[in-house]
């Protein structure tokens, strides 16, 4: 297969997504002065301010404001819930089910889109190397934790699902992506004030601070324009297949910054992550699909 068929626009923007999010953790992990629904609630809202310059792009259906806002708190505060309830290491790995999630509904929510096996077993691949890259071969889901894991699996089918359905969603320029983290993360910082009391702003250290702009800049911020620009042209198998990177890069990231040991166990998860990626990567869209009717 020549390089022209299998690298298009929407595969770079994709991988840059992907390493966007690999930072996601290292730079999370260093932020302990507020709760997670504060930290989402503030990253969101400056995301969304960061894009207040371009008001006037602001030009999308209510369908589309619905979908994104309701997927980016929805998706936000169950992963941090979730961490409230289950051991974060394991709660994390079924959050990563979300590329499979992607892969699978593709044929279900996008007509002319079909499943492969190639597909099928490029998310075996992956979801097998995203278990080594996180678990140490002990992951036991103990009933004490049910809700947690019940919690990580719901964002995990959320953010599966609005990654397919940005495809069906009337079009609109991307920044509106970035611009419903405003409300988003409003309705965040309000849920935090009615589950957790008053705001702990001024207990926030400026070190931390800087961190929320980083995040809001990269990680949950340009991450989300350019992944929706990926999906939006893309062929949303191939990169979900390629999101499966994600979990290894941001290993990969916190054995460098943390010093931890590289061992062989995330040596084999890598070759299965790359080879389960590669996978999805190389199989062929097809010349003619139906046209997706969209989201009205």
């Amino acid at each position: 297969m020549s390089a022209v068929s299998w690298w298009d626009k929407s595969t770079g923007l994709a991988l840059l997504t992907i390493l966007l999010w690999a930072s996601l953790a290292a730079l999370t992990s260093r932020i302990t002065s507020v709760s997670p629904l504060v930290l989402v609630g503030l990253v969101l809202f400056f995301c969304g301010a960061g894009a207040l310059p371009f008001w006037r792009q602001w030009r999308a259906r209510p369908v589309t404001w619905l979908v994104t806002i309701t997927a980016l708190l929805l998706y936000h505060t169950l992963l941090f819930m979730s961490f409230r309830h289950a051991p974060v290491l394991e709660a994390n790995l079924i959050n990563y089910l979300w590329p499979l999630c992607i892969i699978l509904f593709t044929p279900l929510l996008l007509p002319g889109h079909p499943l492969r096996p190639q597909h099928l077993l490029a998310g075996a691949l992956g979801l097998a190397g995203s278990v080594l890259v996180m678990v140490d071969g002990e992951l036991k889901l103990q009933q004490a934790h049910l809700t947690g894991y019940l919690l990580a699996l719901g964002a995990a089918i959320v953010w599966g699902a609005y990654s397919v359905l940005s495809r069906r969603l009337p079009p609109a320029p991307a920044v509106v992506t970035a611009a419903a983290c405003l409300p988003a993360g409003l309705l965040a910082l309000l849920l935090a004030w009615g589950l957790e009391g008053p705001l702990p702003l001024g207990q926030i250290p400026q070190t931390d601070w800087l961190l929320i702009m980083g995040l809001a800049l990269g990680p949950m911020g340009a991450a989300f324009v350019t992944w929706y620009l990926a999906l939006r042209d893309g062929d949303p198998r191939r990169i979900g297949a390629l999101a499966y990177l994600t979990p290894l890069l941001s290993t990969l990231l916190l054995v460098w910054l943390n010093g931890e040991e590289l061992t062989s166990r995330h040596l084999l998860a890598g070759s299965l992550i790359m080879g389960g990626a590669l996978l999805g990567l190389l199989v062929k869209s097809p010349k003619s699909q139906r046209v997706v009717k969209p989201l009205s």
